[in-house]
Formats: C-alpha cells, sequence, structure tokens
C-alpha cells in the first residue's frame, strides 16, 4: 500500500478545491481548509508540510504572513490572478511559487513533484545539522575532566523517612520536599499542589523559597496549570529557547521567575494535575546536566504516586471519620456482624443500650449480646435473609427495646447482617399515659352525651308518670301515656343500641360489589320518598364503573350518616343542594381506586369542630351521640380508604377514596 505525502489547500471554493484534489489524488492526500484556526491546528501536527494557498479565500493574506512568522518549515504554493496586488504582496512575502488558479494539471503536478523533493530535502539537512551539533557537544563534553559523581544512583528507600508520615499530607509533603533536597543538593524546593477544600494550587511545603511564593495563588483555569495540565514534561530555564510560541515562552519564563525556579515538573494523577514540584540552582552552583535532569524526574515520578495515594487516603480517612462519627451520635444503636455471626461494629449508642462495652463485644459472636437479638440476625442471616423485628422488655433494667434488622449482600455472597436497636421505654410510657387520658376522655363524653340523651325521655315519662294518679281514667290521657312512653323507650333502645354497634361492631364480609348500588341504597335510607322539592339531589358517575371488594352493608350505613349530617346541615340553606359524584382514579404509584365527593352548599363547619369531627361524642345537634361520622370513618378505614374532609363558608366537601382490590394480607377477619 502506498501512502501519500499529506498537503494543505485553504480555500472557501469548494468546486475548484474538489478538481485540484482530482488530478492531485495519485500524488499526494489533500486536506481543503476554510479557516484560519483550522490551518493553525493541522500545522501543530505537521509542521513541515506543504500549503496550497487561495488568494481569492478571505484572510490569504493574513494567514500567509502568519506562516511566514510562525511555521517557517511550511513550504507555501499560492494560486491567484496575475499582477494583482495580493499576489504581488504574496512574491514581496517570499513563497516557493506563484500560479494562476487556472494553471493546467501537468504544470500543477509537476510543480507539486518539486516541492515535495524540496521539502525532503530540507529535512534531511535538518536532521544532519542537528546530529552534527549533538556530535560537537558529546565531543566536548569527554575533553571535559569528569565530575565526582558522589550520588549516581537513586533508591525508593531513599522515601522511607517521608513515607512513614503517609496519613499525614502535610508532614508527607514537608518529608517529601527534604528528601527531594538532600538527593540533589539544590537550594530550593517547593511543591505546589491542591488542598482538599480549596480547588486552586498553593504552596504547601517548601525549603529555602522565596517569601513572595508563599502568597501566590493559581486556579484550575490559569493558562500556567491548562497549559502545565497538557504537556506533562519538566520545564527548565535552559530550555525555554525551544519553545515556540513567545508568549507560551514568556508565561512559563515568569512562571519560573515568581517561584525563583530552574526547574519545573508537573505532577500528574491518573486523570488530573495534582500541581508541580520545583527546584532552584545546584548547591554547587553549576548547572544542571542530563544525570541530574533524569534524576529529579525519577523523584518526581515517585513524589507524584506517593502524593496521589495521600491524598487519596486523606479523603477516605476524612469520610470514614465523618461516617463514624455520625453513626456514633445517632440515638439508635447500631450493630454490624459478618456473616459468621460475629460482631464487627458496635456504636456508643448500642453500648449505652445493652451495658456491654464494645471492646467486650467486637470479635465476638452476637450471642454475647443478648438472645433476642442473636436470634434476629441469625435469621437475617439465614437462607431466606429476610428483614426481622422483634420488641421486648427486659427483666433487670424494666426498659422496652425493639430492634430491626436487614442483610448486607454482594451480588456474589452474604457479607452479614445489620441491627439497629432502639430504647422505646419513653414512647411506651407516652402512649400508655395517652390511652388512660383517652379512655378517660371517652367515658366522660360517653357519660356525659348519656345523662344528656336518657334524661330527656325519662323527664317525660316521669311527668305523664306523676299525672297517672289523676288522669288514669282520662281515655284521651290513656293514649298519649302509651304513645310517649313507647317512643321514648325506643328512643332509648336507640341509645343504647348505637352505643352497642359503636363498641362491637359486626364482623365485615368481603365480596365483589357496585358502588353505585351502595349510594342508591344509603340515598333511598336518608329520602325515603322522592327528596323533598326544597333539596336537590344529583348522582353522577361513570356508566361503566368497575366494581371493588367490600362489605355492603357496612357501606351503605357509612354512606348513610354522611347524607343524614349533609341533608340535617341544609335545613336553613335558601337553595339547598347535594351532589355525590363517583370516578375511578388509576394512579400508577398506587392500586386503582374509586373515590366518592359528597358536596353540599350549606353553612360549612366551624374551624374549631373540624378537628373533633370523627372524634365520638363531639357532636352540635340538640339530639344525637355523635357517632355517625366516627362509625363511618371506622367503616373506610376497614376497607383500606382514606376519607378527607374540607369546609368553607360555601359548604362542605367529603372525598372517600376505597381502592378496587383489597390486600389479601389485610383483610379484617
Amino acid at each position: 500500500m502506498t501512502t501519500h505525502a499529506s498537503c494543505l489547500l485553504y480555500t472557501s471554493d469548494t468546486p475548484w478545491a474538489t478538481r485540484i484534489g482530482a488530478f492531485l489524488s495519485p500524488l499526494i492526500m489533500l486536506h481543503p481548509l476554510e479557516t484560519s484556526a483550522s490551518v493553525q491546528g493541522f500545522l501543530e501536527q505537521h509542521p513541515t508540510s506543504l500549503v496550497l494557498l487561495d488568494l481569492q479565500t478571505t484572510g490569504a493574506l493574513d494567514l500567509l504572513s502568519l506562516l511566514n512568522h510562525r511555521y517557517p518549515h511550511t513550504l507555501v504554493i499560492v494560486f491567484g490572478t496575475a499582477t494583482s496586488d495580493p499576489m504581488l504582496e504574496a512574491e514581496r512575502l517570499g513563497v516557493y511559487a506563484l500560479e494562476t488558479s487556472d494553471v493546467s494539471c501537468p504544470r500543477l503536478t509537476h510543480l507539486i513533484q518539486q516541492a515535495l523533493a524540496h521539502l525532503a530535502l530540507a529535512g534531511e539537512n535538518r536532521l544532519l545539522r542537528q546530529e552534527t551539533l549533538r556530535l560537537n557537544a558529546m565531543t566536548e563534553a569527554t575533553q571535559r575532566l569528569p565530575l565526582p559523581d558522589t550520588d549516581s544512583s537513586l533508591d525508593i528507600r531513599d522515601f522511607s523517612a517521608a513515607l512513614r508520615h503517609f496519613t499525614h499530607v502535610e508532614t508527607l509533603l514537608h518529608r517529601l520536599v527534604d528528601e527531594v533536597a538532600g538527593s540533589l543538593r539544590v537550594s530550593r524546593v517547593g511543591i505546589f499542589c491542591r488542598t482538599r477544600d480549596v480547588a486552586s494550587y498553593r504552596l504547601r511545603a517548601s525549603l529555602r523559597c522565596l517569601e513572595s511564593s508563599s502568597t501566590l495563588e493559581y486556579s484550575e483555569t490559569d493558562p500556567q496549570v491548562l497549559w502545565l495540565a497538557i504537556h506533562p514534561h519538566a520545564v527548565t530555564r535552559a530550555n525555554l529557547t525551544h519553545v515556540r510560541n513567545p508568549t507560551t515562552r514568556l508565561m512559563l519564563q515568569n512562571l519560573l521567575d515568581q517561584m525563583g525556579a530552574e526547574i519545573l515538573i508537573p505532577l500528574q494523577s491518573r486523570d488530573r494535575l495534582q500541581g508541580w514540584l520545583f527546584v532552584g540552582n545546584l548547591a554547587t552552583g553549576l548547572p544542571f546536566d542530563d544525570r541530574h535532569l533524569h534524576k529529579l524526574i525519577t523523584l518526581t515520578d515517585c513524589v507524584s504516586t506517593t502524593l496521589e495515594n495521600a491524598l487519596l487516603y486523606e479523603e477516605i480517612t476524612i469520610q470514614k471519620t465523618l461516617a463514624e462519627t455520625l453513626l456514633h451520635s445517632i440515638p439508635n444503636g447500631i450493630i454490624a456482624v459478618d456473616d459468621d455471626g460475629i460482631v464487627r461494629w458496635y456504636n456508643d449508642t448500642a453500648q449505652s443500650l445493652l451495658g456491654i462495652q464494645a471492646a467486650v463485644a467486637i470479635g465476638r459472636p452476637i450471642e454475647g449480646l443478648g438472645r433476642r437479638l442473636a436470634d434476629l440476625l441469625r435469621r437475617t442471616l439465614g437462607e431466606s435473609g429476610s428483614p426481622q423485628s422483634d420488641e421486648w422488655r427486659e427483666s433487670t433494667t424494666q426498659r422496652t427495646f425493639t430492634a430491626r434488622t436487614r442483610r448486607l449482600s454482594s451480588p456474589a455472597r452474604c457479607l452479614g447482617a445489620v441491627g439497629v436497636i432502639q430504647d422505646i421505654t419513653d414512647q411506651k410510657n407516652m402512649k400508655e399515659k395517652e390511652e388512660r387520658l383517652d379512655r378517660a376522655t371517652f367515658w366522660a363524653e360517653l357519660a356525659a352525651s348519656m345523662s344528656h340523651e336518657v334524661r330527656n325521655p325519662l323527664v317525660a315519662i316521669k311527668t305523664f308518670a306523676q299525672l297517672l294518679p289523676e288522669r288514669y281514667q282520662d281515655t284521651e290521657f290513656q293514649h298519649e301515656f302509651k304513645d310517649l312512653v313507647s317512643s321514648e323507650v325506643e328512643r332509648l333502645n336507640s341509645i343504647v343500641d348505637q352505643i352497642h354497634a359503636f363498641a362491637h361492631p359486626p364482623a365485615l364480609t368481603f365480596k365483589t360489589i357496585q358502588l353505585q348500588a351502595c349510594i342508591a341504597s344509603a340515598c333511598a335510607r336518608v329520602f325515603p320518598s322522592e327528596p323533598p322539592s326544597n333539596i336537590r339531589v344529583t348522582v353522577s358517575a361513570p356508566d361503566a364503573l368497575p366494581t371493588l371488594q367490600g362489605d355492603d352493608r357496612a357501606l351503605i350505613e357509612a354512606f348513610t350518616h354522611i347524607l343524614t349530617n349533609s341533608k340535617e346541615a341544609l335545613t336553613t340553606t335558601p337553595h339547598p343542594e347535594i351532589t355525590l359524584t363517583l370516578r375511578l382514579v388509576e394512579d400508577p404509584e398506587h392500586s386503582p381506586a374509586i373515590t366518592v365527593m359528597f358536596k353540599d352548599n350549606g353553612p360549612g363547619i366551624a374551624p374549631d369542630m373540624l378537628d373533633k369531627l370523627f372524634s365520638p361524642f363531639s357532636t352540635t345537634k340538640a339530639r344525637g351521640l355523635g357517632l355517625g361520622l366516627p362509625i363511618a370513618r371506622r367503616t373506610i378505614l376497614d376497607h383500606n380508604g382514606i376519607i378527607t374532609v374540607h369546609s368553607n363558608e360555601f359548604g362542605v366537601l367529603i372525598t372517600i377514596r376505597i381502592p378496587l382490590v383489597f390486600p389479601q394480607s389485610e383483610v379484617p377477619s
């Protein structure tokens, strides 16, 4: 396979570039470019290329001047109109050849061949000059007396003193500086690198450095830092003349001057610039030679590796310290065991709760921490690996604990388990106090409601009983007495039945039901005939509403209580209205459900009553125990549903959400 020479064509005339490339393709590989920046990028990689320049392209003369100044080893052939001003200017700049844009194919081919031969010859001449200079330098070196080499070798063991401070970065850096200074016998050494909490580069360790060096700070976007990150090689004052770009040369010289350095070598990690090491003159006053430079590079490689590992160790240590501090300070006890059930970690709270010191527990079987906790962790480490939980009361301390365990696993195997222990003694005591208070409140409210509800029938019966001796023979009185006593006794029975139903609700029987039918039955109970003319009742539901699992008897009773409250709240409303809306709700995060919304346009509920709305015996009615809404709420909760109430001056909205399928494991027995 034949490899063609590369040739660059700068033009914006695409058809002309295609035509030139077609008949030059057997001879060269043509690269058409249209911008000055792309030309410079190409020449940075191929500085000894042949450039074909179309003077009719914008900026061609400026590019030609730049090529002569920055890329002297390029060979330029320009194309344009004969005797035009651009052609005359190009001729003045001394290009290799000038041709018209309509040059013939044979002539252009011959010209390109000559140019390529010229480039090859010039390259050979440069190589010969470099070789001559190298041989002359070697001859001069052999004529000099050999300098004593008292430190010609470098052993990694020279850094053994520094490596002992691996866990403390600042001490490590200062020891590294001392080791470099002692190994190279230099007057000045310093290390610029990043800190853990600051993204800039600062002088972190130095020996006999300039006082102004300690105030220097370089950000990640400074030109010096960007250049060192891209060019990971030594920068020496003696070799600055090899940097072709004068701006870059001046920048690097200023960098060396700021630190008083003769040599600067970047410290590279795997993916970023860690910083740089710099040294001043040799203590002998003699210039650096290749031996010193090679030795410094070897030292720097060791410094880079050591520093990278130290910074990584520092970061890991800080994270580990923060994590352990957090775990030790949380109020729950934490215990970690390996896959054999041996305690490997044990926080301070666990020591306090269990009364066993970490030194006694760590490294020993979990059974040493108690039978209940050991049983939970052993079951978690077992074949199923399912999380476990338990609650127990210590007989000795009378403290109540709860524990939860979870397996720690990798894709390959079980790594162990972790247990979280919590002292819930105070919570249990508080809950028991609240339950006693609730029971006391319940019985107080029950007694108040009972005394109010029972007193009225008894007063009526007592009044008629007192009149009985006087009006015993009065036939009208006999009928009134019979009707009133029967009515009031029935009322008393109703009160007893309500309390009994609330205290001992019948077991629910779940089956497939239509919620629309339950709503219809509840409406029929509250409005046994046609609704009163002054109350408008509207029911809205989709045609194909799905069935759900529920107890229709309990749901009808719950809906009846809600409708009854709405009906009684509308007695003073000018245009009373009750709207019932059924809707299917499908939420990706929850199971499908049916919502039922009861909306009335009554006066609303007083704000001070909203919090007590579902509390037993809480009512604003002259008659009633206030058990309707508590019973309705309990029924909805038994169906795994949710009931919410919103009230304002425009009315009340009660929303009930019931899932279509009740979880089998949660169905009440």
